[in-house]
Order: structure tokens, then sequence, then C-alpha cells
């Protein structure tokens, strides 16, 4: 394929212009808009060829018109004046499957039609199509008034016809009538809203000028796929019927329809569409109210124009995408094909097939676990393991540091005074009682004790999640292995968990039994808050002003009215609170360093030894069989590995038809 060349839509003047009305004694040649030219044609040919190959059951959204309305909003008759032939009339529902309309301006004055349905092509004329499309409307959604979403397509070549691919969707009815399922209106609701919700559709509401248009249901669908209305189009009908104040409601734009509106007057009775296109003109010409309404907003031709070129600058905007979806499509499933295991026929390779299984399991995990690569999910947040574990990581630490525990100046001494009168003894006075400190210490590490063992829990049930999402990724065809590989991970889980629960506990433990800390950081944070002493005393106890409140630097301003009845003790309390305060803070950076590093160290220990050996422990060893199971579920991979070929040939033959068309374009200069 040649190079990526951007594509600009071709909304020039003079590549569509209306063409007047030309009577003459045979067939009418004059389109209601001129074709498109020999570089447009191509393009539509392309998407046209594209859902054909069915290239959107690949994921990959096409450039489609969508015509939604309310039952009797008149939705057949605006597709009939364009494409110039009768569609299916009746009372109710008309529409009962998605009707793929393809319409191609020709040369030939004789028209081509045909209907193409259940992987089958018929050929129809203009006095037969109608009952043809009720005939395939039954084969699809069965007699009776039900509705079905597999679609018909419908091919007009026809003198005169816009170029236009537009899909015809079921007319919206709340209220079931006899012969129709009591959930008519899910029904519809959802086959609209599958069609209408992807960005590349353009969205074409026919409203009845007789209807208020916020109470239209239609609009109500279209607005929750596109609020501002930038892919929605808006055709009024019945403009005849309710002249009346429609200018001020085209004009107003009270429901957001962002390509704008045109207002129509449809065929009537027995009268030919060139009839119909005639009184038309003359509507909007000499009525009194609907003379008024802009030129540019009026007419069937105007419709079918702005449809060409609305249709044009989707699909220019849109190609390029497709083109890279295709690609990125077709290398995803050439990639899951190249590990799917190689055709095996005995035991030893099976066993083989299995290890290479296991090995992908590891790699995949030593990626995302360890290494932080994850391309393999680059749209799966949760799957971005080590950026997950960090954040869970910086949550602990912020949770341990906002605990009430570790407050420097709630109930300012109180506790060390309550602690110290407790331990005094015979000895020199100007010693701090090292139990003092033990019991104040003790107490503060089993307030704080619950979050570090809930902390593991919920790592590891991020971890195990992780674990098992990759696990049942490479053993999806397999639902032994699928059995045996989830066993594996949730007993292997259970133990991780409880191992570093343990872990913790004694982490717990050692922090209660003795103070100690070789980090420099505790004596130079003592030493600057312990400096603050003299001065604290004077305000406390010296200064005439007796203040209530004393600003200590670093910790704030702290209630001290209640601590001058404590003269004897202040000075011991104000020394065991400033070492708590500066030990305190070792003790939870000890707490966040310890885990980031057990962490680190399990999930290594997890990926590189311990789910290969629990993987083919339960597999192999304690699972009898395991292998010969395995043996047993190779035809399912058999069975996807057709699926993947049948896909990828799709894909290939979709990426022919694009470069085909972009080749076309580099060669054109467009």
């Amino acid at each position: 394929m040649g190079p990526s060349h951007e594509l600009t839509s071709t909304n020039k003047e003079d590549t569509l212009e209306l063409v007047p009305l030309v009577e003459t004694d045979g067939p009418l040649c004059a389109p209601i808009v001129s074709s498109y030219n020999d570089r447009i044609r191509p393009l539509l040919d392309a998407v046209d060829r594209l859902r054909e190959l069915m290239v959107m059951e690949e994921g990959i959204e096409l450039p489609t018109i969508v015509v939604v309305g309310d039952q009797s909003s008149g939705k057949s008759s605006v597709l009939e004046s364009l494409a110039g032939i009768s569609l299916p009339r009746g009372q109710g529902i008309c529409t009962r499957v998605p009707l793929i309309m393809r319409l191609q301006h020709h040369s030939d004055p004789q028209p081509e039609l045909s209907l193409e349905y259940n992987g089958e092509v018929f050929f129809t004329d203009e006095d037969h199509i109608s009952e043809d499309i009720n005939d395939a409307t039954l084969r699809i959604a069965g007699h009776g008034k039900g509705i079905s979403n597999n679609p018909i397509t419908l091919v007009v070549k026809k003198m005169g016809v816009p170029d236009l691919t537009m899909v015809d969707l079921p007319g919206i009815t709340r209220v079931p009538v006899k012969g129709q399922p009591e959930n008519i209106y899910e029904q519809i609701r959802d086959i609209i809203m599958e069609y209408i919700r992807p960005e590349e559709s353009i969205i074409l509401n026919v409203l009845s000028a007789t209807v208020d248009f916020p109470t239209c249901e239609s609009i109500r669908m279209s607005q929750s796929v596109d609020k501002t209305g930038k892919r929605t189009l808006a055709v009024v009908t019945k403009a005849d019927q309710a002249p009346e104040g429609l200018l001020e409601k085209v004009t107003a734009d009270d429901v957001n329809i962002g390509l704008g509106y045109v207002c129509v007057r449809n065929r009537i009775g027995d009268e030919s569409y060139e009839e119909a296109r005639i009184e038309e003109a003359t509507l909007f010409q000499t009525h009194h109210l609907l003379s008024k309404i802009d030129k540019s907003m009026v007419g069937v031709p105007v419709l079918a124009k702005k449809l060409v070129q609305i249709q044009a600058g989707s699909i220019a905007r849109n190609l390029p995408e497709i083109v890279k979806k295709i690609n990125d499509k077709l290398n995803s499933n050439l990639t899951e094909l190249h590990k799917l295991p190689k055709h095996v026929s005995s035991i030893a390779e099976a066993t083989t097939a299995f290890m290479q299984i296991v090995g992908l399991v590891k790699e995949s995990l030593k990626k995302i676990i360890i290494r932080g690569e994850f391309e393999e999910y680059p749209d799966e947040k949760r799957m971005h393991c080590t950026a997950r574990l960090v954040e869970m990581l910086n949550q602990f630490s912020e949770q341990l540091h906002s605990s009430a525990e570790s407050d420097p100046i709630s109930d300012f001494l109180m506790d060390e005074i309550k602690i110290l009168e407790e331990c005094k003894e015979i000895s020199l006075p100007n010693f701090l009682p090292r139990t003092a400190f033990l019991s104040i210490l003790q107490r503060k590490v089993k307030a704080i004790s619950g979050t570090p063992i809930e902390f593991v829990g919920k790592l590891w049930d991020y971890i195990e999640e992780v674990v098992m999402a990759v696990l049942m990724r490479h053993v999806e065809d397999y639902y032994q292995l699928q059995l045996a590989t989830r066993r594996a991970g949730e007993n292997l889980m259970a133990r991780m968990k409880e191992r570093s629960i343990n872990w913790v506990m004694e982490i717990v433990e050692m922090e209660t039994v003795t103070d100690y800390t070789c980090n420099p950081e505790y004596v130079s944070e003592w030493t600057k808050l312990l400096a603050q002493k003299d001065n604290f005393m004077y305000h406390l106890f010296d200064n005439t002003l007796r203040p209530s409140t004393i600003n200590i630097e670093g910790l704030g301003e702290i209630e001290v009215g209640v601590l001058r009845q404590y003269k004897y003790l202040i000075h011991q309390a104000f020394d065991l609170r400033m070492r708590m305060v500066a030990y305190w803070k070792i003790v939870l950076r000890r707490f966040v360093d310890c885990m980031a590093l057990h962490l680190q160290l399990s999930v290594k220990n997890l990926v590189n030894k311990e789910l290969e050996m629990e993987i083919v422990n339960e597999s192999v060893a304690s699972h009898v069989g395991g292998i010969e199971k395995l043996m047993e579920e190779l035809p399912s991979v058999a069975t996807k590995r057709v699926r993947l070929n049948r896909s990828i040939k799709k894909l290939r033959d979709c990426k022919a038809v694009v470069a085909k068309i972009m080749d076309r374009i580099v060669a054109n200069g467009d």
C-alpha cells in the first residue's frame, strides 16, 4: 500500500450540483443530485465492500447513515423519494429488519435492483420490489409482526438517484399491537442503539412536522449517544400538513440537531416521483408560511445533497482510521494464531504444548508484575500492575501517617504524664524511665497493627485478580486446564496471603519488643524538637500572660491550659513526647519500606518459581490424566485456529480493498 495521505471531504459546490427538472418523452434522466465523480464513487464502493466482507464483526465500525424515526413519522416516504422506488407500506411497523439501501446513479436508463440476504442474491424490478422485500422479511423475521436484527441489503442502480448507502431501521413504537411481543419497544431500541452508538454513524432522524420534536422517542435515543448533535441530521416530513410554526421549530433547534434540518413534502397518493418533486418545489416557493423557510433547508434535492456531502466527509475522516484498525486487528489475530500450540499427536508433544502455555503465562506475569510492561493490556489500567502497586503502597503510607496515633499534638503530654506517674522508681530524678517509652510505643503500635494486616489482604487480593486474569487468558481454550490452573492459582494465592500476614504480624511484634534505630534522622529530629523546651516552659510557667496555646515549630499550636498543674512531671513528659515524635516517623517508614521489599521478593518468587510448580503439580502430578485430558481438548484449539484463519483471510481481503483505494487516492493526488 502506498504512503498514508490525509483525505478531505469533497464538499465543493462545483462537485455536487442541484440539477433542474427536465421533462422528456422517455424516463426522467435528471438525477436528484448530480452523482459523485470517478474519484469519489470508489470510496463508497470500498465501504460497501467492507460491509459485505462483514468487517464490523471484527469490531471495526464503518461510516454509516442510519435512518431512525418514530412509527408513522414518514420514514419510508423519505427513502422512497430518495430512491425513486416503492417500499412496503401499511399499518404498524413496515420495516421489521434493518434494510441496508445502496443507491447508485448509473447512466443506463434501465434500473437494476437486487436483494441480498441469508447469503443469497435475488434480482427484482420496480414493480415487484415492495413485494420481494416483504417476502424477504417473512423469511428472516417470520410471519406476524415481530422484528429481527438480520439485515436485508437492497441495491438500487438507477439513473438519477444520489450515491448513498443508508440503513433503515424499524420505526419506534412503545405500545405493542396484536401479534407483537410485549417487549417490542426494547427490541427496537436495542437494534437502533447498536447502529447509532458508534461515533462513525451519521444519524438521519425523521421527524413529523405534526408533533413536538422534544417528545419524539427517536430524538431521545439520538441525544443519548450524540448529546451535541454533531452527527445528527433531521428531516421534517408532512410539512404541508402542519406549516404553522414550522419555521420557528427548525430555526430554534430546541433538540440540538448539529447537522441541520431539511423540510420535505413526500409523495401523496398516486403521484409519480417526478410529480411529487414539482409539487414540493411549488409548495415551498408559494406557501405563505413555508416559503419563509430558507431554501437551503427545504426539498428532497437539498436533503440528497446534504446526505452525499455528509457521507463524503464521514468517509474521508474515517478511512485512515479504518485502515489502522484493520492492520491492528490483523496483527493481533496473527499473534494469537502463532501462540496456539502446534498440532500434537502424542503425550510428549502434549506435554511440550502444556509447558509452552505455562511459559507464556510466566512471561506475561513478568512483564506485568515485575517489569511494568503492559503492551498486552494497553487499555486495561487494572492490569498495569506495577503502577497500581505503587499507588497502593502510597495509600498505605498515607493511611499510617494520617492515623490518630500519628498526630504529634493530640492530648499533648497527657499520655506521657499518666505513664510517668506509674513508672516512678527510687532513682536519680533526671533519668527518663525506659519502661515509660516502651509502654507508649507498644500502645501506639498495637493501635495501628490492623492497618498493615488489612493492607496485605488487599494487596494479595489485587495480585490474585491479575494472576487469575492472565492464567484464564492463556488457557481459555482448555476447559480441564482452566479448572486445574484456577485451583492452582487460588491455592497459591491463599498460601502467599497467609505467609505475608504472618510476616506482617511478626514485624508488628518486633516493633513492640524494643526501640531501636541506627537512622541518624532520629537523633537530629529529637534534638531539634527538644531545643524548644526552654521556650515552651517559659510560656507555660513564667510568662505573666499565661497563654492558653503555645506554638512549637514543626508541631503547631498546642493547647496547654491543663498542663500547668503537672509542673514536676512536665519536663520529663516533654522529653518523652519529643523522643516518640522523632522515633514514630522511623517506625512508620520502616513499615512501608519493609512492606515494599517484602512485596517485591514475594511476587518475584511467585512468578519465577512457585506458580509454575503449583500449576504443574495440580495439572499433571496430582490431577491424574491431566496431559491426556489436554490432548482431548486440542480439537477446540483446532476450531479456534480455523476461526482465526478465517478472520485473518477476511481482514487481508479488507486490507486489499482499502489499499487499492488509498493507492488510487495517491495516484489522483487527493
